[in-house]
């Protein structure tokens, strides 16, 4: 694989000139490209739980993370080449250390008419995603880069056809590798004329529909490895597996006004997964998604113009687990896309507890309402639920049948008010976690919290600005109370500095969480330089374990002390 990308870049500069040489003019294409580095310092602190167990704070005390992305385009072709670079990292799995470097991604593109094709390394998605998505978030060390051949055909300007297959990105152990399971796929999507009327404006909306079908079949060593597990099992609950497993969906968006309805069903075959007693069983497995939305501008209510907006989503997922391999643990070999369905939220305390979607089974439910009243006030009010399927929950002691239980529950309302120059925010939040079931603690108690916060935003007449932020989070269980303030300065709009603390001022804990019970601080320290057109970052912070969400997708991660230094550089 290595020899066939080396071979691969060799041949760019060759692939170029004959390109260049071939076209008229001064027309030498287009070269672009961006670098990302992370650089660590890791500082020993027991008493949060960065010991000298971890290797990152016992012997690999510095760590480096970099990705340099070069495109160059010319005419109707696009070539892509990725190089990543982990030295003593612990980005892909947190408790272990890996180091490598090499090609990370390549492509080449050439559109033929109607027809786009490309052929190496992709990022694509069906419909929302469910079924099929192959994206990376970097922030927390996912790469599910397909490699192989996509196509892609405009049938008219309504309607396109595209399809694929190849092999996912290697997992954390093989990252420039692939998986040697094939995954194969097919969509078609475009929109439907409802009518018009005489002035040529659509008369019933706006319809657009799409339909996908995706296959992957197993390599023989994970099927062997199923047969043997499935083998040492009492023949009661022994089953044949399979090869192959399929999937298939179909979705709507139906636009008409400032109204927005849509709707994607997605379902896939029998095939082996790894139920929540960590054991095979064959099972099917679907997923219904729905949203709705709409907006009403410009209302006036008295003297005062007022804009309305809704947004409502629910989604049901039962058994599915689509990913490469039925061996495949955690966020290794993602083929479906399940993103948490509660808010994102931003500010540190308040970002503490987020909700994993449940690929075995959850029913869900978020809704946000906002308004702006006049030109200087805006409230909006959220509330997310999602609770655990039947079979999946908990047996009730009076009716001795099984009944869902509670795994999240958040309410959120946020007023911000605009006053001369200065922009205030003020809110609060209130969640349920069960930290039992999310992050697998049979005898942690589910984590109630009311936190509420704010912010002040000034801007001088000399052009800076000073942000201030302040959160308070009340819990009896996890940790306990926390409290976290942080002051922001820009200088100017190339430079800023921000200073703050989060202090476990009521501390709680539980036998297995390693960390002293005592009041402890998590400070945090962070420059920030803008210069052309590269961002350069410098931060000192201690972080508290927990689930860290990046995109709606979540990992749990342990504590993190030490300085960070980053470049973010475009050309």
């Amino acid at each position: 694989m290595a020899i066939n990308r080396g071979i691969f870049l060799l041949l760019i500069p060759a692939i170029v000139g004959s390109l260049q040489g071939q076209n008229s003019g001064n027309d030498k294409g287009q070269f672009t490209g961006n670098l990302l580095l992370n650089n660590q310092k890791y500082l020993r602190d027991d008493k949060i739980g960065a010991s000298g167990t971890m290797p990152v704070y016992g012997r690999n005390v510095v760590s480096s993370d970099f990705w340099l992305f070069m495109q160059y385009r010319i005419k109707d072709y696009s070539f892509i080449v990725r190089y990543d670079g982990f030295n003593n990292s612990n980005l892909l799995s947190p408790l272990e250390i890996y180091s490598n470097h090499g090609i990370g991604f390549w492509q080449a593109n050439k559109k033929l008419g109607e027809l786009d094709i490309t052929v190496g390394s992709f990022y694509d998605q069906f419909g929302s995603g469910v079924l099929f998505r192959a994206y990376e978030q970097r922030q927390i060390g996912i790469d599910y880069s397909m490699q192989g051949i996509r196509l892609a055909y405009n049938i008219n300007e309504n309607w396109r056809i595209k399809g694929f297959s190849g092999n996912q990105k290697g997992s954390n152990k093989k990252r420039f590798d692939f998986n040697p399971q094939v995954i194969s796929g097919l969509n078609i999507e475009g929109s439907i004329d409802l009518g018009k009327d005489s002035l040529g404006e659509s008369k019933f909306g706006s319809l657009q529909v799409g339909a996908s079908a995706i296959n992957r079949t197993l390599d023989d060593q994970s099927m062997s490895w199923l047969v043997t597990n499935i083998n040492s099992y009492e023949r009661d609950d022994q089953f044949v597996p399979k090869y192959n497993v399929y999937g298939f969906n179909g979705y709507f968006t139906y636009d008409i006004g400032n109204f927005s309805w849509n709707v994607e069903a997605n379902y896939k075959s029998e095939e082996a997964i790894v139920d929540m007693d960590n054991k095979l069983r064959l099972s099917d497995g679907n997923v219904l998604y729905t949203s709705l939305s709409w907006g009403k501008s410009k209302m006036k209510v008295g003297n005062t113009l007022v804009s309305v907006g809704l947004n409502v989503q629910a989604r049901h997922i039962d058994n599915f687990v689509l990913k490469t391999s039925p061996a495949a643990t955690l966020l290794d070999g993602l083929v479906s896309y399940l993103p948490s369905l509660t808010k994102q939220n931003t500010y540190r305390l308040m970002a503490r507890y987020n909700a994993p979607a449940q690929d075995l089974g959850e029913d869900g439910f978020q809704g946000e309402i906002e308004a702006k009243i006049g030109t200087k006030t805006r409230v909006s009010f959220n509330a997310s639920y999602v609770q655990s399927l039947k079979g999946n929950g908990e047996l009730d002691p009076t009716t001795k049948q099984m009944k869902p239980i509670e795994l999240f529950r958040e309410y959120n309302l946020e007023v911000v008010q605009s006053i001369g120059k200065d922009k205030l925010k003020l809110g609060l939040q209130n969640i349920l976690y069960n930290q039992a079931r999310y992050e697998r603690e049979p005898e942690y108690d589910p984590v109630n919290t009311i936190t509420p916060f704010f912010e002040w935003l000034h801007k001088t007449n000399s052009g800076k600005t000073f942000r201030v932020e302040g959160q308070y989070l009340n819990t009896k269980q996890d940790q306990g109370s926390f409290a976290n303030l942080v002051v922001e300065y820009y200088f100017t709009k190339n430079f800023s500095m921000s200073v703050g603390d989060m202090l476990n001022i009521e501390p709680h804990r539980y036998e297995t969480m390693g960390i002293s019970d005592e009041i402890l601080h998590y400070p945090s320290f962070f420059m920030g330089y803008v210069h052309n057109n590269s961002v350069y970052t410098l931060s000192y912070l201690k972080q508290q374990a927990g689930v860290n969400c990046s995109g709606g997708i979540c990992r749990l991660e342990p504590a993190f002390s030490g300085v960070r230094f980053t470049v973010s550089s475009n050309f």
